[in-house]
């Protein structure tokens, strides 16, 4: 008769006793089996908490990506919106100066309404009017109706915050030790700091201007004033631009005759030199410390 189960002798290790198990053959089958089906889910337990630690990385990283894009997008926004005002202004101010000097523009070129919302659109307009603007030749008659469009013309306005080094007239010349007649004031500040323009007026002088160095000279019309702006680093204006007060027409800077960095400033009255604290002290009520020439 053949037997459809195992014997398992078992011995005890004290006693020595012998004892028979007998293992039916359907218990290894189940057994087995059992075995089989723990290592295939162990498997995919394994592979599919793998897949899943996989799957958090991959989307922690696009999130990271997703949140960084979100700020660029956001920095991007603020820039053309910052680029849309200016773009405004500078068409604003175009139209302005056409008016005011009586130029007559093709409008051919003016883009039509429904693309004036459109950056790219408003850029080129004002870019070609700007261009179109530099190009034109200004009559003596233009220049001077130019005038009525400046209001702040008298200088109302510190151009650095600064403590006045060198007082207007005479002084000990810093080169020679010698006396000499100083037709401005001297304010002490850092290297790179812009320089405002005192009133409204119009570009006369930009560039190299001898002792001076760099320097910018704005005329502020039918008063007679004119300002000047010596020393700088950088001038950010050119010859015959209208400029508005508080307008940054410089750097401050060591050009020219100079010791260390600080803003030359003169106020002139029809070509003679005037004390500009006269006009400093009613811009500001903080009095400035004036020191020795530096």
């Amino acid at each position: 008769m053949k037997k459809n189960y195992l014997i398992v002798v078992v011995a005890h290790s004290v006693h020595g006793r012998i004892r028979r198990l007998h293992i039916p053959h359907y218990m290894l089958h189940v057994v087995l089996c059992f075995a089989l089906f723990g290592a295939i889910a162990g498997i995919g337990f394994v592979s599919s908490y793998a897949r899943m630690l996989w799957k958090v990385t991959e989307f922690n990283a696009v999130r990271t990506e997703k949140e960084a894009l979100q700020k660029r997008y956001e920095a991007l926004q603020r820039t053309v919106e910052e680029r849309n005002i200016q773009l405004a202004s500078l068409g604003e101010l175009a139209s302005e100066v056409s008016i005011a000097f009586g130029i007559k523009r093709p409008f051919a070129e003016q883009p039509s309404l429904a693309r004036l919302g459109e950056p790219a659109s408003m850029y080129h307009s004002f870019v070609n009017q700007y261009d179109f603007l530099q190009q034109v030749q200004l009559s003596p008659q233009s220049s001077h109706s130019l005038w009525y469009w400046l209001e702040n013309t008298t200088p109302s306005l510190w151009p650095v915050q600064g403590a006045l080094t060198s007082s207007f007239g005479r002084r000990l010349d810093p080169f020679s030790g010698e006396g000499a007649f100083h037709p401005g004031v001297d304010m002490r500040a850092p290297y790179g700091l812009p320089v405002a323009a005192a009133a409204d007026g119009i570009v006369s002088e930009s560039g190299w201007g001898g002792l001076y160095g760099k320097t910018v000279l704005l005329d502020h019309g039918r008063n007679g004033l004119t300002t000047r702006y010596a020393h700088l680093s950088s001038t950010l204006v050119r010859r015959g631009q209208v400029v508005r007060r508080g307008e940054v027409i410089g750097r401050v800077g060591q050009t020219g005759k100079s010791t260390s960095p600080h803003l030359h400033y003169e106020v002139r009255y029809r070509g003679t030199p005037v004390n500009p604290y006269r006009y400093l002290k009613r811009a500001t009520p903080e009095r400035a410390t004036i020191a020795q020439a530096d």
